[in-house]
């Protein structure tokens, strides 16, 4: 049996490489925030102090590199998917808790959710993500405003939810600051008048 000295070069290899792979990836997270969403192998290696050739001893290729980034950007969102409100509290009390969660989340995202949504095209594995999250959003949502949801026909239900959801959504919050120009606190607003008129009372 080999002495336990004997496997410290080969400790010291994996810890070096799980510090390097952790360190590209933060790299490719911080390019994507600030607004380089399509960095160079050597843009990236730069960010995370590497050589550019040794980039792709750490990721298969540069699908598996955005992948891992990707899902750590996963992770660093998990606490931002909870709201502060129950199906009990008023409507209004509610809309406003959720939609400034729901700011969070989505300026959380940030330029990661952008290029998320343009790989997602031709990667399944982000694209099974992306339906994943879409998923936990809208059960977010529904589950939320049960009280009002519950009230309408069946039909009504389903569209009132549909249209609830799209309102809600990083694809909504995007259009409204960056196509239409809203600042953040009057895209916020125009997605909590939205939510208050799809679900108050006809005539709200």
């Amino acid at each position: 049996m080999s002495p336990p000295a004997a496997s410290a070069p080969a400790d010291g290899r994996n810890l070096r490489r799980d510090r390097n792979r952790d360190a590209v990836v933060s790299a490719l997270l911080d390019l994507y925030r600030d607004g380089n969403l399509a960095p160079s192998a050597e843009q990236i290696a730069a960010q995370a102090g590497i050589s550019a050739r040794s980039l792709f001893r750490y990721f298969d290729d540069v699908d598996d590199m955005v992948r891992t980034a990707i899902g750590r950007q996963q992770e660093h969102l998990a606490p931002l998917y909870a709201v502060d409100a129950s199906p009990d509290q008023p409507l209004h009390e509610r809309v406003e808790r959720f939609v400034a969660a729901r700011v969070r989340l989505i300026e959380g995202m940030g330029e990661v959710g952008r290029v998320a949504r343009s790989l997602a095209t031709r990667q399944p594995l982000i694209l099974a993500e992306l339906a994943r999250i879409r998923g936990t959003l809208r059960r977010q949502l529904a589950g939320l405003f049960a009280p009002e949801l519950d009230a309408l026909a069946a039909d009504e239900r389903a569209a009132t939810l549909a249209a609830a959801d799209v309102v809600a959504s990083w694809e909504s919050f995007d259009l409204m600051r960056y196509d239409q120009g809203l600042g953040r606190d009057d895209a916020a607003a125009a997605m909590h008048s939205a939510l208050l008129r799809l679900l108050g009372p006809v005539g709200h």
